[in-house]
């Protein structure tokens, strides 16, 4: 790789490190904030937190492709710092806000500008050669795993000075995020690579029916979207369901995350890199879909905190899928859609973030009632271990078809 090439990399990735880092700060605190404004319990709390988990997808659904179009016209950076400043204010709202309104109304305005990683997919799918872009995507999830082991201990260390004091952290992350990428990061996209901003391109439903021409993708799709809604079950339920099973409290709760974070950073840092080469993409979506079927059922099964650690391995395994996927979609993709693309992959994920939150949180909230029919608080990863196999039957399906 070109010297340049690897410089806007890193550029890019330590932008991603540190959006993240402020993500991973607030989350173990998140229930706890929830139950104060509404002076309610962990149960009730489950269910304003899916509904804020609701708002902010819902703007994402709509904001992203629209960002997505705006990056292919008038580059990546100018998309990318929009975003960061507005993720600063939206951890500035949940830092002093007095009500749950104010929670709402931060989430909202972080949905509508939060195009971070659908902008720094496409950055890296500008300076990445096709047979190198499986393995560069696996990088933006090895930062993701950074930013849960550096964010989630500074909540843990932070969170004795006061509930408040981690947001405020996460957001002086973010607006020095900002300021960093605004007079550090270069722009990717060469001016002979923008095309036009079209308005049928700019929205959800007409990114997916322009890249609907390609025979594959659909069922493709179809099966990260599953696999976002699976996923929903770890990142809406983790914190409430650690806390109510196990008992933990936010230090424990932090400390959880940040091991979740080594291990998906090994992984996609540094196995990936290895693993996927020598499977072929392929092979690799398939045995990453069966390891995650497999640890979702054993993070239900499980009756003793410490098991929660151990099947991090398997889990963090599993998500050698996603790069993989990904950079198979990817290759099919003209050079001048990337932009489009991660639009609609984070459109997907919008989409998940609609429909999983509201799922999962449901789930816990319906079989951890005090009066339950059944006490299952580990419902919502049965059903992530469901929406998992039937993700790997349509993808099974549709490569059979199409490759």
């Amino acid at each position: 790789m070109p010297a340049n090439q690897k410089s806007a990399l890193s550029f890019i990735f330590i932008t991603v490190l540190v959006d993240c880092i402020g993500f991973g700060v607030i989350i173990p605190i998140i229930p706890k904030l929830i139950e104060t404004l509404i002076h309610g319990d962990l149960n009730a709390a489950s269910k304003y937190g899916g509904w804020l988990l609701f708002s902010y997808a819902i703007m994402q659904f709509f904001f992203a492709p629209f960002f997505g179009a705006l990056s292919d016209k008038y580059g990546r950076r100018p998309v990318l710092l929009i975003s960061l400043f507005g993720m600063g204010l939206d951890y500035l709202f949940l830092a002093f806000a007095p009500t749950i309104f104010w929670l709402f109304i931060g989430r909202i305005v972080s949905g509508i500008t939060g195009a971070s990683i659908t902008t720094a997919s496409a950055y890296i799918a500008d300076v990445s050669t096709p047979e190198k872009r499986a393995q560069n995507f696996g990088l933006i999830g090895a930062t993701f795993g950074l930013g849960f082991i550096i964010g989630p201990v500074i909540s843990g260390l932070t969170v004795g000075f006061g509930l408040r004091v981690p947001f405020m952290v996460a957001a002086g992350l973010s607006l020095l995020n900002w300021l960093y990428g605004y007079f550090i990061l270069p722009e990717s996209l060469g001016k002979e690579n923008r095309r036009a901003f079209e308005w049928k391109r700019a929205n959800p439903w007409g990114a997916l029916k322009k890249v609907s021409r390609y025979k594959a993708l659909i069922g493709l799709l179809s099966s990260i979207l599953l696999l976002y809604i699976a996923a929903q079950a770890t990142q809406s339920t983790w914190t409430y369901y650690t806390m109510q099973k196990f008992k933990w409290d936010e230090k424990l709760v932090a400390y959880s995350l940040g091991f979740v974070g080594l291990t998906v950073a090994i992984v996609q840092g540094g196995l990936i890199r290895i693993i996927i080469p020598k499977l072929g993409n392929k092979k690799a979506i398939f045995i990453g879909m069966l390891l995650y079927a497999i640890s979702f059922l054993l993070f239900a099964l499980a009756n003793q905190g410490w098991m929660m650690f151990a099947f991090m391995v398997p889990y963090a395994l599993a998500g050698i899928s996603g790069p993989a996927l990904q950079g198979l979609i990817s290759n099919q993709i003209a050079s001048n859609e990337q932009g489009e693309l991660q639009g609609i992959m984070a459109g997907l994920m919008s989409v998940s973030s609609i429909i999983g939150p509201i799922l999962m949180t449901g789930l816990f909230a319906y079989f951890t009632a005090k009066t339950p029919s059944i006490y299952l608080p580990g419902a919502p990863f049965l059903m992530a271990g469901f929406l998992t196999c039937i993700a790997l039957v349509v993808c099974y399906r549709s490569l059979k078809k199409h490759h």
